[in-house]
């Protein structure tokens, strides 16, 4: 039985430099005033569960924490809403971070889809016992287009890291 074609590239160690580069990006993209359009994707949230399925020890729940609340802060909602939803999104992306790196980045993209729909869900939540009203069901269009830019995300986040392909016969790796 033939195995299944895979990548035979190493990974060169990720730079806490770059992640931390990326997770800024993120927030000025989440940043950007769209007005009522409810199927902008969550680029915090995208970019978060990316750096805690591929570098679990380096970014996770306090990178998660300090994240949100940023975002809190600068949009202007309930206090800790965000940083919740991306708390608990850190957490179950770290769980199934084993587990997904097993998989091609499209699947990868949908195994995240409940987890960005749990996001949405948190911070709904949060929002309908501050007071506000429910937003309607378009609300939930973002952990679909957040999902959907997994695939691109993986790749241009990962592009840093690739060694070139340049084989000496008298190494095995």
């Amino acid at each position: 039985m033939q195995a299944t074609h895979r990548s035979s590239r190493l990974l060169l160690p990720v730079r806490i430099s770059f992640v931390a580069l990326s997770l800024i990006v993120a927030l000025g993209l989440n940043f950007v005033p769209v007005g009522r359009f409810y199927a902008v994707p969550d680029f915090v949230a995208l970019v978060l569960a990316f750096w805690c399925v591929r570098e679990p020890h380096r970014v996770g729940m306090g990178t998660a924490f300090i994240v949100g609340t940023l975002v809190d802060v600068v949009h202007g909602a309930v206090m800790g809403q965000h940083a919740a939803a991306y708390v608990l999104l850190a957490w179950a992306s770290i769980v199934n971070s084993r587990r997904l790196l097993w998989f091609s980045p499209g699947a990868q993209a949908l195994h995240m889809v409940p987890l960005f729909l749990m996001v949405q869900v948190v911070m709904l939540i949060l929002r309908l016992l501050a007071g506000h009203r429910f937003p309607g069901w378009e609300y939930f269009f973002t952990c679909f287009t957040t999902a959907a830019l997994w695939l691109p995300t993986y790749y241009l986040l990962l592009l840093p890291q690739m060694r070139p392909i340049d084989r000496d016969e008298n190494r095995p790796l």
